[in-house]
């Protein structure tokens, strides 16, 4: 009776370590591919519970999430010769879960290398002006140089983005003073472009002044009331020079005095003191 439990007890054991190892369970988000002595065995297996048979199935699970792989920094010399150093990362998925099992060794490892060696390709290509400006551009290029290979692996890449350009210290000097001087230009240009607008408004000034002469009188009083709004303690005020040759015309000539041998002298023509 013994030996029979003995035995029941055995079998039982046996049975649930046949399941335990028979048994396999899959997430949402994976998919398993068996192989049976080596060979593909049946369909895809869906999340869930799963069984396989013990020693002759192996089960590979494939995740079909999006993976976000980091490529580490690739120092290379761009098409301008400039040292640079960028780093990228990829965004991929796997679409075909039996490729990746059997066309690929580790398919990871395999986007990576390619990864790396597409973005030294790249740093090849393009110009420094590109990689700092246009990297949408570089972003497309680099994602079709990485999608031609990993379509037959089963991988899809969905996105690739170019994180950061470092530079060697001294081009960042260089830009900066680049930078500097093309503000300056810009401001001298400004600056000068100001002084013809306002050079050419003050001739059209001067125009109308000079066919109105009232109007340089309204100036000047408009310019005396704008001097005696600053509470200033001295006004100077500018003397027209028409307003003394008229005051010149209007003074009769003073009586010449008798010479010694008493003659007359001529009168002295009035003269034009210009003043102001």
């Amino acid at each position: 009776m013994d030996v029979v439990l003995a035995v029941l007890v055995l079998a039982v054991l046996g049975l649930l370590t046949l399941l335990g190892v028979s048994v396999r369970v899959l997430d949402q988000f994976e998919r398993g591919v068996v192989l049976r002595f080596g060979r593909l065995h049946g369909d895809i297996r869906g999340p869930g519970l799963t069984f396989i048979a013990p020693v002759a199935d192996r089960l590979h699970k494939v995740t079909m999430q999006v993976i976000t792989m980091p490529v580490p920094a690739q120092e290379g010399i761009t098409r301008d010769n400039v040292t640079v150093k960028v780093d990228a990362v990829v965004y991929y998925r796997v679409y075909d879960p039996v490729r990746v099992v059997v066309d690929v060794q580790n398919y990871q490892a395999a986007i990576a290398q390619v990864a790396q060696a597409s973005l030294r390709s790249i740093i090849g290509k393009s110009e420094l002006d590109d990689l700092l400006s246009n990297r949408e551009r570089l972003n497309q290029g680099l994602e079709l140089m990485l999608d031609s290979p990993a379509v037959d692996w089963g991988v899809h890449i969905d996105r690739v983005d170019i994180k950061d350009v470092a530079l060697p210290e001294t081009m960042k000097r260089s830009m900066s003073r680049q930078a500097e001087a093309e503000r300056e230009r810009r401001s001298r240009v400004i600056t000068a472009e100001g002084e013809l607008q306002a050079s050419r408004k003050l001739a059209e000034a001067a125009a109308v002044m000079g066919a109105e002469p009232a109007a340089l009188q309204l100036r000047l009083l408009q310019t005396m009331v704008e001097v005696a709004a600053e509470k200033n303690s001295t006004v100077v005020l500018p003397f027209p020079v028409e307003l003394l040759r008229f005051l010149e015309r209007g003074t009769p000539p003073e009586p010449a005095p008798p010479a010694a041998n008493g003659r007359v002298p001529a009168p002295r023509p009035a003269s034009v003191t210009d003043g102001g």
